[in-house]
């Protein structure tokens, strides 16, 4: 089982000092989310400040909102992230659901699912090597990893479960394990009715904070905060785990249900955190 640790997004400059203690400590990935309309760095170029003050840990986007952004040019970012670090870089996609996000780009929401489907059938071209079309030839640089960098997506409806198998490596389940099980035996249908070798990589995500009381205070702020758009803020933030043992319990239930990784997802600005949580597990 691999953990990761889901980067707090509310203070940029503090990532590296996050990104140093993750990479010198046992965790495998360092995950950041995306939004357009909020206060939040964006994923890539934040990621790959990252990447160059750290030496081993992957870097994932939790996930990018791709159909916010333009196609060719996504598979360029990537690509060029994913050859620069050697192959450490997670592309983790979703869809998104707020309009403004979606009023920002110029993008129509109720169109956002087509469109990713269109954008992996030309990113996939493109990271093959392939011409991008009509008399335009292809989009350097190759990725590290032929075929494009790893790619999960996150969801919960069957369209983005069905698209883990069709254009993906993995499924990013931000579910409590009582809903998350569910899920990945869908995935896994899917995988299997695609015809796909092996089996998805399971990627699970839970919310933690761990530390004195006004570290905890601040990470509850924030992610009421950041998910009060939902109505559901309350719920959320009294879900949140704050004690090692919580977490320990956690894992040990995605592990349970067949979880490649585990995110620990913080919210909370204190970089100590990262040491809390290895002395935790």
């Amino acid at each position: 089982m691999n953990i990761g640790i889901g980067l707090p997004i509310g203070d940029p400059p503090l990532l590296l000092d996050w990104a140093r203690r993750a990479d010198a400590g046992p965790f495998s990935t360092l995950g950041l989310l995306d939004r357009l309309v909020y206060d939040n760095p964006e994923p890539l170029v934040a990621l790959a400040v990252l990447a160059g003050a750290t030496s081993r840990i992957r870097i994932q986007t939790e996930v990018l909102l791709a159909p916010l952004r333009e196609s060719a040019l996504l598979a360029k970012q990537a690509a060029t992230l994913d050859r620069m670090t050697g192959g450490r870089l997670v592309l983790g996609l979703g869809i998104g659901g707020r309009d403004d996000d979606h009023q920002a780009a110029g993008i129509d929401l109720r169109t956002r699912g087509r469109r990713l489907d269109e954008q992996m059938a030309l990113m996939c071209r493109l990271w093959s090597g392939e011409p991008y079309g009509d008399g335009v030839g292809p989009i350097g640089p190759a990725p590290a990893r032929p075929g494009g960098p790893e790619v999960l997506f996150g969801g919960f409806q069957p369209a983005a479960l069905e698209r883990v198998a069709r254009w993906g490596d993995g499924f990013l389940a931000a579910a409590a394990p009582s809903w998350a099980g569910g899920l990945f035996d869908t995935v896994r249908t899917y995988w299997r009715e695609y015809g796909r070798e092996g089996r998805p990589r399971l990627v699970a995500q839970i919310n933690v904070a761990l530390g004195p009381e006004d570290v905890l205070d601040d990470a509850r702020t924030r992610m009421h905060e950041y998910y009060a758009f939902t109505g559901t803020a309350d719920r959320m933030v009294a879900a949140l785990l704050t004690t090692p043992a919580g977490v320990r319990e956690a894992i040990a239930r995605f592990a349970d249900l067949g979880a490649d990784e585990v995110m620990l997802y913080c919210y909370g600005l204190d970089p100590a955190q990262v040491d809390r949580l290895s002395d935790a597990l």
